[in-house]
């Protein structure tokens, strides 16, 4: 959804998408379809940490058939959508979507014999990005960003489009050490 909002094409047929339909682990196996599909392109996987983790084990397939995919992870430490309408809809009751035990991405990507990357901070994003671009082979590229960030627009179930639910229209609360033991 951050991609489809903020990443600007300016050419047709540069955009795969699941739509938003909570096709969670869209991503890395569609990016696999569109690089065997366009060899010479450059591809790059927008996804969160827990779209990844479902269909982490393609990047072997990425490894063995030089598929030289990049995975751009916005690793929020949780399943950032999941958590979105736990708190803005169901009254910030969290279940099951904050996660204290993730892997180190940049391992993972290492363990499959491709190259990962990590950002921790902005002032680290352009350098990075760029040396995602530049290494050959596949990447997978752990960007870590705030942990409470909302995505928006969002339109809540049963409800019309004219009902959707902009940025100004939500006060931010605070995810206390309360909230995540409850998951």
């Amino acid at each position: 959804m951050w991609a489809a909002q903020y990443f600007h094409f300016d050419e047709p047929k540069r955009w795969m998408t699941s739509g938003g339909l909570g096709t969670m682990g869209y991503g890395l196996p569609a990016a696999l379809g569109v690089q065997a599909a366009h060899p010479g392109a450059l591809v790059i996987d927008i996804a969160g940490e827990a779209s990844v983790q479902m269909t982490m084990q393609e990047m072997s397939t990425a490894v063995q058939h030089n598929l030289p995919i990049k995975v751009f992870i916005l690793n929020n430490e949780w399943m950032g959508m999941v958590r979105q309408w736990q708190q803005l809809l169901h009254g910030e009751r969290y279940s099951h979507s904050y996660s204290a035990a993730l892997p180190d991405f940049v391992k993972m990507a290492e363990a499959f014999g491709a190259t990962g990357i990590r950002a921790d901070r902005p002032d680290e994003l352009d350098a990075k990005i760029k040396q995602m671009i530049e290494t050959p082979g596949p990447v997978l590229f752990d960007c870590r960003v705030a942990r409470e960030e909302n995505c928006f627009p969002m339109i809540p179930s049963g409800k019309a489009h004219n009902e959707m639910i902009l940025a100004d229209d939500v006060t931010h609360a605070r995810i206390d050490d309360a909230g995540k033991k409850l998951v």
